[in-house]
């Protein structure tokens, strides 16, 4: 009976560590729900300075993915993203920038990885 309860220990071990390595895989990490984020982005106005592939006032979300790329994206723009900071706009000068309408964490994190996939 006891090698039973190990097995079933064991496998319950198993079992748990299989899905912490799917949850923690880049593809489940990275995973973005496009159509929030763009009503984020929309709701907060992003869209009258950013656009996805053309500079507008301020880059595109393109070239904010290229210039992240490989580096610590994520943490970057949620800290820009979390506060008003000033930021240089495409002609030269500097601007309040205006964080999203939300505060909830996992909107910002999603509007985040769907910029940064724009690449």
């Amino acid at each position: 009976m006891k090698s039973i309860v190990n097995l079933g220990t064991a496998l319950h071990k198993l079992i748990l560590a299989t899905a912490l390595t799917f949850a923690l895989s880049p593809a489940a990490a990275q995973s973005v729900n496009e159509d929030a984020a763009i009503a984020v982005a929309k709701a907060s106005g992003c869209f009258r300075c950013h656009n996805v592939d053309k500079a507008k006032k301020a880059p595109s979300y393109k070239r904010i993915a290229a210039r992240y790329k490989g580096k610590d994206g994520e943490t970057v723009l949620m800290k820009h993203l979390s506060g008003a900071q000033k930021v240089k706009v495409e002609d030269g000068g500097d601007e309040e920038h205006e964080p999203p309408q939300t505060k909830d964490k996992a909107e910002l994190l999603n509007l985040v990885r769907w910029i940064l996939s724009r690449e």
